[in-house]
C-alpha cells in the first residue's frame, strides 16, 4: 500500500498492466484517463491524451477500457503495454474525472496496478479529495531503464478539461455546428483519426507532484480534443403489426430449433455472439472492454486452426479489433451448459498466442468468478508474461446486452432488434448460456452436513461451496444492475476483496457455525442495503433492510411515515422498531401493525431511531435447475423483496428550516 509521494518498482518481467481506479461511496461515475508525458511533463500532441472520447494512443500502448461494476463498487480501467510505450514518453499520468459532483462526494478512492492475471502490484488509497472534479492519482514512470509506480494525489477543480489543458492538451468543448451529424454506425467514443496534432518543445524534467502551467499551442493545431460526453440515445424497438392473430410469432434471428448439446451448442452460441458483436458495435465495445481490447472495428472468425508442434489447436474463435495501424488479437475458448474449462487447453492457447504475438486468451463459460479478475482455472503464471488471460461469464455478456437495450447506448432500431434477438437466444434453456444455475457437485454433501450439524469450517467441500455462494451473490448484483440500470454493488469486507482464500474461509466458518450464507447488496437511491440470508438449517431465505426513522415527531408519527410507504407491501413482512433506549425493540408482522399502529409503541420509552424490515421465503434445496433449486429460490426472493419492500422506501428528508415569522405564526395559531 503506497502513501502519497511514495513509489515502488514494477517487476522486470511484467510488460502488460491494467490501472484500475475504484470508488465505493457514491453512484457518481468516475472516468479514467491517461496522459503520455515527455521529459517536459507535457503531452507531445493531443493524441497523447487517452480518455473516453479518445480511447487509445496512436501506437496502441495505452488504452481506456471503460467502467464496470464490481463487488467493491465501481471501477474505471486503463490498459498499458509497457513494452510498446515510445521512448519519448517518460511518464504516464493516471487521472480520473467526474462530470457531476466532486471527488469529495466519493469517499475513499483507490488506484490499483495489476498484472495480466489480476495480481495486485501496487495500490494507493486516498480520502483527501474535497471540491476537485479531476484528480491525478498516480503515475507510471521510467527511471534507469525500469518502470516505477508513484502515488501522486493532486486535484483540479476545473474538471477534466482544466487538467488536460495544464498538461498541454488543446481542448475545444465548443458546441458543434448544427447540420453536422454522424452516421448511425459510427462509435460515439472514437476520435477523429484525421485531426492534426503538433508536438511541443521539450524542457527539463519537472517534479511529478506539480502540474505544469498552461501554455500556448502551436499555430495551426486544429480543432483540439472534445472532453464533453455525448448523450446516450435509446432506439425504439421494431414493431411487427401485420399478424392476423395474436398466436402468430415473428421469425427468430437465432433459432434454437435442432440445438443439441456439447460441441454443437458451443458452436451455435459462439456464432451468435460473434455475429451480434459484428452487427452491433456498442455491444462489441462493451464486451471487448471486459476482455481488455481497445475500442475499434471488431471482426471474429470461428474454428481457426493453428499448428502446435505435431498437433493442431482449434480455439472456438479468433477475435480481432483494429484501430489505426494496430490490431488487437484474442483467442476465445467457449463452454456452455455444464462444460468446464480445462487448464491444459487454456495453456495450449496461451502458447499459440505467445508464438503469434497475440494479446490475450479469453475464456467464456457459465462460471461466474466470485470477484472481477479471478479465473475459474489456475494456469502456469509463467505463460502470462506476454499474454493476458481473461475470463467472461455468459451472465456478464447478457448483462451488457440488457444494459444497452434498457438504458441507452443504441440509437439504431435494427441494431436494437438484433441485440434483442441475441438476448432472447441466450435466455432460452437450449442455448446452454445459463446465467447461474448450479451450486456445484459438493452442494448436496455440504447441505446435508449442515443439517446434520457435522460440517466443519475447514472442510474443502465447504470452502468450494462458499466460493460458489459469493459467485451467486455477484450474480444477484449483476442481474439487478442490468434490470435497474444503476450499479448494484455486492458489499464485501475490504480484507476479503483481494484475498479469496480468507473470504471463502469466513463464509465457510459462518456456514458451519449457524448454517447461513449472507449477501449484502447496495442499490443506489434506496433507503437501506438489501441483505439476503439463506438459512440451510431451516430451509428459509430471509431478506432484510434497515432504514433510519425520522429524527423528529413522536414515535406514532414515525410509524405512520413508514406505513404510508409500505401501503402495498405483503402483510407477512416483519416490522421491527428500534428505540433510542438501548436494548428496547419491538417486532410484529406488517398486517398486525396496520390494524393497530400502536402495537409497537405502547409502553415503550424513548423514540424510534430505526426500522428493520424482514420477509421470509421458502428455500429450494436442489443443486441446480429452474424449479425447486436453491439458486432459483434465492433469486426470486431477492427480486420479490426488492420490488415490494425496498423499492417503495425513501429515506427521511427533514423539512426546510422555517423563517422566524412563520414559526411565530404557527405557534400563535396553535394557541387559538
Amino acid at each position: 500500500m503506497l502513501s502519497k509521494g511514495q513509489n515502488v518498482p514494477l517487476p522486470d518481467d511484467v510488460d502488460r498492466i491494467d490501472v484500475v481506479i475504484g470508488w465505493t461511496e457514491s453512484e457518481i461515475e468516475v472516468d479514467a484517463s491517461a496522459l503520455l508525458l515527455g521529459a517536459d511533463r507535457r503531452v507531445g500532441s493531443d493524441a497523447d491524451f487517452i480518455f473516453y472520447n479518445q480511447p487509445e494512443s496512436t501506437d496502441g500502448s495505452v488504452r481506456f477500457l471503460g467502467t464496470s461494476a464490481t463487488e467493491e463498487g465501481a471501477q474505471a480501467r486503463i490498459a498499458i503495454d509497457l513494452s510498446a510505450v515510445p521512448d519519448s514518453v517518460h511518464t504516464v499520468a493516471l487521472a480520473g474525472s467526474v462530470g457531476v459532483g466532486t471527488f469529495g462526494d466519493l469517499g475513499k478512492l483507490a488506484l490499483r496496478v495489476v498484472d495480466a492475471a489480476g495480481l495486485s502490484l501496487a495500490e494507493y488509497v486516498t480520502a483527501d479529495a474535497t471540491m476537485e472534479s479531476a484528480f491525478v492519482f498516480g503515475e507510471i514512470y521510467r527511471r534507469g531503464g525500469a518502470w516505477k509506480v508513484r502515488a501522486v494525489g493532486q486535484g483540479w477543480e476545473s474538471g477534466l478539461a482544466g487538467l488536460a489543458k495544464d498538461f498541454g492538451v488543446d481542448v475545444d468543448d465548443a458546441e458543434p455546428e448544427t447540420g453536422c451529424t454522424e452516421p448511425d454506425s459510427a462509435p460515439a467514443s472514437e476520435p477523429d483519426p484525421a485531426a492534426p496534432v503538433e508536438p511541443v518543445a521539450a524542457e527539463p524534467d519537472g517534479q511529478p507532484q506539480q502540474a505544469p502551467a498552461s501554455g500556448a499551442r502551436a499555430s495551426g493545431q486544429g480543432r483540439g480534443v472534445r472532453t464533453a460526453k455525448r448523450a446516450l440515445k435509446k432506439a425504439k424497438p421494431l414493431e411487427f403489426r401485420l399478424a392476423e392473430l395474436d398466436t402468430w410469432q415473428p421469425a427468430r434471428l437465432f433459432s434454437v430449433v435442432g440445438v443439441g448439446a456439447g460441441e454443437e451448442q458451443e458452436r451455435r452460441a459462439t456464432s451468435a455472439l460473434i455475429g451480434t458483436m459484428q452487427a452491433v458495435r456498442p455491444f462489441a465495445r462493451a464486451v471487448c472492454a471486459r476482455m481488455g481490447a481497445p475500442v475499434g472495428a471488431f471482426e471474429g472468425y470461428v474454428e481457426v486452426q493453428y499448428e502446435r508442434g505435431e498437433s493442431k489447436v482449434i480455439p472456438d474463435a479468433v477475435l480481432k479489433v483494429s484501430r489505426g495501424s494496430r490490431v488487437w488479437t484474442g483467442l476465445l475458448e467457449v463452454k456452455t451448459g455444464n462444460g468446464k474449462l480445462k487448464r491444459d487447453q487454456l495453456e495450449s492457447y496461451l502458447d499459440v498466442a505467445r508464438k503469434k504475438k497475440y494479446d490475450a486468451v479469453v475464456s467464456l463459460s457459465n462460471d461466474v468468478p466470485a470477484s472481477p479478475g479471478e479465473l475459474p482455472v489456475e494456469v502456469d503464471r509463467r505463460k502470462l508474461a506476454k499474454v493476458a488471460l481473461r475470463h467472461l461469464s455468459w451472465a456478464e455478456v447478457a448483462h451488457e446486452a440488457r444494459m444497452l437495450l434498457s438504458h441507452g447506448g443504441i440509437d439504431n432500431e435494427l441494431q436494437a432488434w438484433i441485440l434483442g434477438e441475441f438476448l432472447r437466444y441466450l435466455d432460452h434453456p437450449r442455448s446452454g448460456a445459463t446465467e447461474f444455475v448450479d451450486m456445484g457437485r459438493h452442494w448436496v454433501a455440504v447441505r446435508d452436513s449442515v443439517t446434520a450439524g457435522t460440517l466443519r469450517a475447514g472442510d474443502q467441500k465447504a470452502l468450494t461451496v462458499a466460493d460458489t455462494w459469493v459467485s451467486l451473490s455477484r450474480h444477484l448484483a449483476l442481474r439487478l444492475t442490468a434490470e435497474l440500470g444503476v450499479t448494484v454493488k455486492h458489499i464485501l469486507p475490504r480484507r476479503h476483496r483481494s484475498d479469496p482464500a480468507a473470504r471463502n474461509a469466513a463464509v465457510a466458518e459462518r456456514l458451519a457455525a449457524d448454517g447461513t450464507f449472507e449477501a449484502v447488496l447496495r442499490i443506489p437511491d434506496t433507503a437501506g442495503d438489501l441483505v439476503v440470508i439463506a438459512d440451510v438449517r431451516t430451509n428459509k431465505v430471509r431478506c432484510r433492510t434497515v432504514l433510519d426513522a425520522p429524527n423528529e415527531g413522536s414515535s406514532g408519527r414515525r410509524m405512520s411515515w413508514l406505513l404510508r410507504q409500505l401501503e402495498d407491501a405483503p402483510g407477512d413482512v416483519q416490522v421491527e422498531a428500534v428505540f433510542s433506549e438501548r436494548g428496547n425493540e419491538a417486532c410484529e408482522h406488517l398486517a398486525t401493525v396496520r390494524a393497530n399502529p400502536k402495537v409497537l409503541t405502547d409502553g415503550r420509552s424513548g423514540a424510534i431511531v430505526s426500522f428493520s424490515l424482514e420477509q421470509t421465503f421458502p428455500m429450494g434445496n436442489r443443486r441446480a435447475g429452474t424449479a425447486a433449486s436453491f439458486i432459483s429460490s434465492v433469486t426470486s426472493a431477492t427480486d420479490a423483496f426488492y420490488g415490494s419492500v425496498v423499492q417503495p422506501l425513501r429515506g427521511w428528508v427533514p423539512a426546510a428550516p422555517k423563517q422566524p415569522e412563520q414559526v411565530q405564526s404557527e405557534a400563535a395559531a396553535s394557541t387559538e
